[in-house]
């Protein structure tokens, strides 16, 4: 009994330190009837700071002074909200309940809005419910890249080159990779107007996720290709070809007789050529490319002075329907869904306050291809834009970008003949030696994934802004491999399952 008037101390120190040391929340978010993941939860601090879950349902969550939070909380639309102490935050799966309330059952502002009203209401609140000014944003940044050869086939027709036989096409084809993933992810500062005509930024921390051996974006294409042509070549000869498939090696008149071909060549050159320019700003200016990224972003958002869908703007080119009434978190939303009444792209959903008809999040996706170009044998095709984009009030109770997430695909094929000629330059009257022929038949897909979280957003005066110097000196850090400790202590989008598995070859 004497030593009673330690117990207390000691379990008030044991209490402290469990909480404190409880810095890292990770945990699963699933649908206690259908088991199913949930994606896009907002998880959060009563101070408004806190993550989103990724589309699998996962998030993690860095607390630094969990001694000073005591409970979090956890919303998403159209389930139940969770309140409850941080300490009883212990299982790896956290069950959300489906909880929507019809429209029918619930009166809004004293009356039954139509549609029409507000949507009206919605555009008369534009204005005034976004900060279009300046501010400094803390984000993280992943955008995802995976390209994949779905066809790589030739028809081998005349080869009376030696060195072009059926063998040394094979290893050709055969030193092309077929698959090739990127994922890039940065912890900056930014400093923009939503328009995005001023941007600064500050790099925190970045990687790049890659194989270094698997890479088969256009440059890394020619590139090999190149090297392999390089080692046949002999001392007095040198090789045109006849397509257009390798843009930088199509010279001139005398390799196209017709317009069509002309026409043919000048369009995928130029689109090849813009692939390797992005490659190249990609590699070259890290920081000022990703600066430019996230600048386009902000000036096409559905509030932003120039926005990629005219979904608001051109209204009476869409269909809207009054879906449902439901809650995010303690918030009454309007759900309403688009769809084109003729000739327009997407169809999507929007959510909107029942309080002050602010967008609290749009989902969006396309209804064709949007952009299509098939002539001569190659074809060119985007075929998938799709998003989701949430707003959440912040200071001055205007509201803010939230999270982002956009995923595009495109199609490109060439099916045609190829023809690579050996030309020697010291014979006299017959320049052309030999000459192989062949058609070739190839496809890939690109699909590109890009996600924003932006965790904390300031008022920025414009002499603050030109106060700001930028210092990017920092480089993303190359991994081989997955490594989860590499974003320890930082918050951040969970990664989803394909990051966590990625390992390059040269790291097996």
């Amino acid at each position: 009994m004497k030593h009673s008037g330690l117990i207390l101390p000691i379990l008030f120190t044991l209490f402290s330190s469990f909480i404190t040391a409880q810095t890292t929340i990770s945990a699963r978010l699933v649908d206690s009837l259908s088991k199913r993941p949930i994606p896009y939860a907002t998880i959060q601090t009563a101070h408004k700071k806190g993550v989103i879950s990724n589309g699998e349902g996962f998030f993690i969550l860095q607390l630094n002074d969990t001694a000073q939070i005591d409970s979090l909380y956890i919303s998403c639309i159209g389930y139940g909200s969770i309140a409850k102490p941080l300490i009883q935050f212990q299982d790896s799966i956290i069950y959300l309940t489906e909880s929507a309330i019809e429209l029918d059952q619930v009166v809004v502002s004293n009356k039954n809005l139509t549609v029409e009203e507000i949507l009206q209401r919605v555009k008369d609140s534009l204005p005034k419910l976004y900060d279009t000014g300046l501010s400094k944003k803390r984000l993280f940044y992943r955008d995802a890249y995976l390209q994949q050869i779905t066809k790589a086939n030739y028809d081998l027709k005349k080869s009376t080159i030696p060195e072009f036989n059926k063998a040394f096409i094979d290893s050709l084809f055969g030193s092309i990779p077929k698959k090739h993933d990127y994922y890039t992810e940065i912890l900056c500062d930014l400093s923009s107007n939503l328009n995005g005509s001023d941007q600064k930024i500050a790099l925190i921390k970045a990687s790049e996720l890659y194989d270094k051996t698997a890479e088969i974006g256009v440059a890394a294409l020619e590139e090999k290709f190149n090297t392999v042509i390089k080692k046949r070549v002999k001392p007095d000869s040198y090789f045109k070809i006849k397509s257009g498939i390798f843009g930088t090696k199509v010279e001139g008149d005398e390799l196209f007789e017709t317009e069509e071909e002309k026409a043919e060549s000048e369009m995928l050159k130029e689109e090849l050529e813009k692939k390797k320019k992005e490659e190249k700003e990609r590699k070259a200016n890290f920081a000022k490319y990703r600066r430019r990224q996230l600048g386009d972003i902000y000036s096409g958002l559905l509030v932003g002075e120039e926005p990629r869908l005219n979904i608001l703007e051109k209204s009476n080119r869409y269909e809207f329907v009054l879906d449902n009434f439901t809650f995010l978190g303690l918030d009454p939303v309007y759900v309403i869904s688009f769809s084109p009444k003729r000739s327009e792209d997407y169809k999507g959903k929007l959510y909107v306050s029942a309080d002050d008809f602010g967008i609290l999040r749009f989902d969006y996706e396309n209804v064709k291809s949007l952009r299509s170009i098939k002539l001569l044998g190659f074809s060119y095709k985007e075929n998938i834009d799709r998003g989701t984009v949430f707003f959440q009030k912040g200071y001055q109770g205007k509201y803010q970008l939230k999270y982002y997430e956009r995923e595009s695909g495109m199609l490109t094929g060439i099916k045609r003949p190829l023809k690579i000629i050996e030309k020697n330059k010291h014979v006299k009257g017959r320049r052309k030696q030999n000459e192989l022929s062949m058609k070739i038949d190839f496809a890939l897909t690109g699909f590109n994934k890009y996600e924003v979280v932006v965790f904390d957003a300031q008022p920025l005066a414009q002499s603050e802004f030109d106060g700001i110097t930028e210092d990017n000196s920092v480089l993303p850090t190359y991994m081989p491999a997955y490594d989860p400790e590499f974003w320890k202590g930082y918050n951040i989008m969970e990664p989803n399952q394909a990051i966590r598995e990625f390992k390059a070859q040269e790291a097996e």
